[in-house]
């Protein structure tokens, strides 16, 4: 009997100390991500009166891979890089699908009576689940905030579930907008670069730059500007060193700026008679001090705007082919009617009033506009100067519960 509780015990033990040993094994493969999980937080439910999808926080753990995804050539398509988040965040046990829909959005650039020098986002698009994610990956890499949709990952609704969760482990590499604590902001936006086919239809065309550069795919080039960049400038000499691949069977352009006022809007085309052809885009650049080509108004401004056209000369043959061209003036014209505020003053108030009056559910009624962007997601004004992020949730400008802000 005495032998029989001798090997009951040992066998407890064991038993006991395997599951130790696993349980410990597990953690360290996992220690980040399980450190991670543990941040994710609701800030907002859904509201369905104004067709509001809930907003959730993360903070992430640890570097995310980001240098070793750089290191072994980035990817040049959305496969490649669900291959890498698959094998290395969720360490192969959750498949991802990378999606991009359809969405429409605003950015404008200002500096306040102080001096201090903001970038302003609106994201456009119907309602779907927003997080807010937090980065600080230490070893040069800057400490971030910024906004990812998380339909982008295939997730909708609340978070309810262990892989729905799990998902949002690859937030980071899928900003919309952001901030960095070197006081460098960017945003992407949707160009709806186009080419016809043989029977007439129009297809939206992708860039997908093919030379003997590393690669980076749309959101994964997000990333590298907020995670590198101290400045603009190094922001174009960052994106300049790599091939650019558009993800998901779309196309995109960029606004960044930095905490000088310096900003630019960066796109790919190329001849303008064969625009059509993704693979031959080049990256253009223009300038916030120089930009006089792009048309003069423009010129005459040193703040900077961005809808969803390009603003490449004489890319279009009319403005009808310019989506967002009208809320496009309109940022221009509220921040500099007379042609005489071409410094781009205007006070933090009307940066939150201008993105509030560029908000789909107050803008689309009064101007008659009807499309799939019904909704503006959310609204964010990163102040560049002092580094802090005033986050308001669709476009619930007088809800306090719905505004959220931040401090690097």
């Amino acid at each position: 009997m005495k032998l029989y509780k001798k090997i009951l015990l040992g066998t407890g033990i064991s038993l006991v100390t395997l599951a130790l040993i696993a349980g410990g094994t597990v953690y360290g493969m996992w220690f980040n991500e399980i450190n991670s999980l543990c941040t994710i937080k609701k800030l907002n439910d859904a509201n369905d009166d104004v067709k509001a999808g809930p907003v959730y926080e993360i903070s992430m753990s640890g570097d995310y891979y980001f240098d070793k995804f750089l290191e072994q050539g980035g990817a040049s398509s959305d496969q490649d890089l669900i291959n890498f988040l698959v094998d290395n965040l969720t360490k192969g046990v959750i498949d991802i699908d990378l999606n991009a829909p359809s969405i429409g959005c605003s950015s404008f650039t200002f500096q306040d009576e102080n001096g201090d020098r903001y970038f302003a986002r609106n994201y456009d698009f119907s309602t779907t689940t927003s997080m807010i994610v937090k980065t600080n990956p230490g070893n040069g890499r800057h400490a971030s905030i910024s906004s990812a949709d998380l339909q982008f990952l295939g997730i909708e609704g609340e978070l309810d579930s262990f892989m729905k969760n799990a998902l949002s482990l690859v937030a980071p590499y899928v900003p919309l907008d952001g901030v960095n604590d070197a006081g460098v902001s960017c945003g992407i936006y949707m160009s709806y670069q186009t080419n016809t086919q043989d029977d007439g239809t129009v297809e939206v065309e992708s860039t997908n730059q093919n030379t003997d550069k590393p690669d980076l795919t749309s959101t994964t080039m997000l990333r590298m500007i907020l995670d590198y960049a101290d400045s603009v400038d190094e922001a174009v000499e960052l994106v300049s060193q790599y091939d650019f691949h558009d993800s998901a069977n779309t196309s995109f352009h960029y606004m960044v700026a930095d905490s000088t006022g310096k900003s630019a809007i960066l796109e790919w085309v190329n001849n303008v008679a064969d625009h059509d052809d993704g693979t031959q885009r080049e990256l253009k650049v223009y300038y916030n001090d120089a930009d006089s080509n792009v048309g003069e108004r423009e010129g005459q401004q040193d703040f900077q705007y961005i809808t969803n056209f390009l603003v490449t000369p004489d890319y279009y043959q009319n403005d009808d082919q310019k989506a967002g061209f009208d809320r496009y003036n309109y940022i221009s014209e509220t921040i500099d009617p007379n042609l005489t505020n071409s410094d781009g003053l205007f006070s933090y108030q009307e940066g939150l009033d201008l993105l509030q009056d560029l908000g789909r559910r107050t803008w689309d009624p009064l101007h008659g506009v009807s499309d799939s962007n019904s909704i503006t997601v959310w609204s964010s004004l990163y102040n560049l100067t002092d580094k802090t992020v005033t986050w308001v949730s669709n476009e619930q400008f007088d809800n306090e519960e719905a505004i959220f802000t931040y401090s690097l």
